[in-house]
């Protein structure tokens, strides 16, 4: 189960191999997980079920910190709080 302070992160550093680390709104980061999963062949079996790469994406964002999208190359990102509470 996510911890609900995760959904109080308004940002997150999104991480892709040999590309620098950049740090994204939660909107940012939602767009750019779509962009990741229309570049994938077959999506895993968890996402299967969703009839939208928003709704995957969405998922993945409240879910997971990493998505495989060739062997080898692993996109990551992770929820950072740039204002302290």
């Amino acid at each position: 189960m996510i911890h609900p302070i995760i959904h109080a992160c308004d940002h997150y550093v999104v991480l892709e191999p040999g590309e620098k680390d950049q740090i994204l709104t939660a909107d940012e980061t939602l767009k750019w997980l779509v962009y990741w999963l229309t570049k994938l062949d077959k999506p895993p079996k968890d996402l299967e079920v969703y009839s939208s790469f928003n709704d995957a994406a969405q998922h993945l964002l409240d879910t997971a910190c990493s998505l495989e999208i060739k062997s080898g190359f692993n996109i990551e990102w992770f929820a950072v709080r740039l204002n302290p509470c």
